[in-house]
């Protein structure tokens, strides 16, 4: 067949189908018979010529079509998925589990042939392996992806039976696990617990992903145990002192409360540009990227005495930072990652409202009023207000308690040197 040809009988065949998906059936008969009369033998016209055959409930006839267009062209999966649908029909399980095979050989992230074989499964009485094919043919979808409305009940369908199937499962293990739990603190089972939740789908592993600087091999938790820091209670101790010096900053002197992002307005923002330059997340600083902003500190002694005694992380144009955090009602801080896993960020709440809530990973609290945490703040988090009224907090930076005195002074060293090494040229920036 010369490629004039070829391509005549392609186009005719794409025509039909978009006519028949638009309801012109005999304009869509009119042209296949043109491809027909043109090339009878042709895959594509043996095909178009079978899907019209199965529509018409004649599925002998379509299997006979598809036998043919095989012969001729092995390697298009569409014929193969046709043949199953006709096998289907005709009630030949084996040889249509071997079509469907063929299909998937070819193409291994064909969603029809997926659910087909979920399907299958299904019909056979094996719900669980079935759930298991439901859940990788839903793999295959990428997100926000448009269906094909022929596909959309079998999708709600793959979506329910493992829904069901994984709350069977975690039923199950539950079971198991009993005696365990009977057996061991539920902070030392927390690890293993994370890890099932995601195996079940009920929760994600999130991983540090620093904007700058990527220490590897320290521990990454998303809230990290109190035990590893002692000092915390002095703070919580002073929770009411600390709030009182915070309140009388913020109202005698509110001009030293300024938007916590403050991007210039040539970069990209992404996330950032509703809150960029904005109140709505504002931030009255005690140290700023290393320095002591002595006209704040003053007027906090309490608050600046503590940070003095505190491990907080020191590096020259960086660290410390701290500051009160006011963000106010009804607003959002999108989800973003910190700077560097090298240090970990403390929270002391000051102020808190109902209807705040911080999320960081898979896991989302409620501050408490005197009770501080600390977390990965290179971890994927963030922070609602859906109050009415602004909620404040304490935040700080100390170094994260797995680096040794060498790492740490390495550190101290280096990042100021990368600072240093592009100043006068660019401008560069490590923190948020």
């Amino acid at each position: 067949m010369s490629a004039n040809d070829e391509a005549l009988i392609k186009g005719l065949v794409q025509q039909a189908e978009r006519a028949q998906a638009a309801g012109q059936r005999e304009e869509a008969k009119r042209l296949l018979a043109r491809a027909e009369a043109v090339a009878p033998q042709h895959p594509l016209v043996l095909n178009a010529l079978a899907i019209d055959h199965l529509q018409a409930g004649n599925p002998a006839r379509a299997r006979e079509l598809l036998d043919i267009a095989i012969r001729f062209d092995t390697q298009n999966p569409s014929l193969w998925l046709n043949l199953a649908t006709a096998l289907r029909a005709l009630d030949e399980s084996d040889a249509e589990d071997n079509a469907l095979r063929r299909v998937l050989r070819l193409d291994p992230r064909n969603l029809f042939a997926l659910l087909r074989q979920a399907e299958r499964l299904e019909r056979r009485g094996k719900q669980r392996a079935a759930a298991r094919a439901y859940q990788t043919a839903l793999q295959t979808i990428p997100p926000q992806a448009r269906l094909p409305g022929i596909l959309r009940d079998t999708v709600t369908h793959a979506i329910e039976c493992v829904r069901r199937n994984d709350a069977a499962l975690s039923e199950h293990i539950e079971s198991s696990v009993r005696s365990v739990r009977a057996g061991h603190a539920a902070a030392d089972l927390e690890r293993a617990d994370h890890g099932l939740a995601a195996f079940l789908g009920a929760r994600r592993i999130y991983h540090p992903q620093p904007t700058f600087l990527h220490i590897p091999k320290l521990p990454a938790y998303e809230f990290y145990a109190r035990e590893q820091f002692a000092w915390l209670a002095e703070f919580e101790a002073a929770t009411d002192e600390i709030r009182a010096e915070c309140e009388r900053a913020l109202r005698e002197d509110a001009a030293g409360v300024v938007p916590y992002i403050d991007y210039p307005d040539e970069l990209p923002l992404d996330q950032w540009a509703e809150l960029n330059k904005s109140r709505r997340w504002s931030a009255f600083f005690l140290w700023r990227d290393g320095v002591r902003v002595d006209a704040h500190a003053d007027r906090c002694p309490r608050t600046a005495g503590l940070l003095a005694r505190a491990p907080t992380a020191d590096v020259r144009g960086y660290a410390p930072t701290a500051f009160f955090s006011i963000l106010d009602r009804k607003s959002h801080i999108p989800p973003h990652c910190g700077v560097t896993n090298a240090r970990l960020i403390v929270h002391l709440p000051l102020v808190v409202p109902p209807q705040c809530r911080f999320r960081v990973g898979s896991q989302t609290r409620e501050w408490r009023e005197g009770e501080a945490w600390v977390f990965d703040d290179t971890i994927e988090h963030e922070a609602w207000n859906d109050s009415e009224i602004p909620r404040a907090i304490l935040i700080f930076d100390t170094w994260h308690p797995a680096l040794n005195a060498g790492e740490r002074e390495m550190i101290r060293t280096a990042v100021p040197a990368i600072k240093d090494y592009y100043r006068d040229e660019v401008e560069f920036s490590g923190s948020e």
